[in-house]
């Protein structure tokens, strides 16, 4: 079964991450690396992006819309909606797609992430188009 490890930040883990030094970043992204490789040795990684990039912003993304037009991209609320982005101090940061015999060895795999710390972490079962294990 797949299984998704999806990891936040938000403003306090952010904090954290931005007084460490250069050196305790290259640690905390050497770690990471690390877990990777040995997912990967053990067949259970499928794909992820871990906390490197990073993600801009909420406030850097867009909204798309198609119109009669084409594809708009609006960066606030669209007007003839008066529709909103999500109101969230949480923005994805990185994600795992893990192949594991079970949710308990996913969420063993997820524990072993800092973000655990904040209760930024969320492990969700993968369900192929046909509702299955498809994928």
């Amino acid at each position: 079964m797949k299984y998704l490890i999806q990891f936040y930040s938000n403003p306090e883990s952010r904090a954290v991450w931005e007084g460490f030094s250069p050196e305790e970043q290259a640690e905390g992204y050497a770690y990471y690396q690390g877990i990777s490789e040995e997912l990967a040795s053990s067949g259970k990684f499928v794909a992820g992006r871990g906390p490197r990039p990073r993600l801009a912003h909420a406030s850097l993304a867009k909204r798309v819309t198609t119109t009669d037009e084409g594809a708009v991209a609006s960066d606030g609320p669209l007007a003839e909606t008066k529709e909103l982005f999500a109101e969230t101090k949480e923005l994805l940061a990185g994600f795992y797609l893990v192949d594991c015999e079970n949710e308990a060895r996913a969420v063993g795999i997820a524990a072993r992430f800092p973000e655990e710390q904040f209760g930024l972490i969320e492990v969700r079962p993968v369900l192929g188009l046909s509702g299955g294990d498809d994928l």
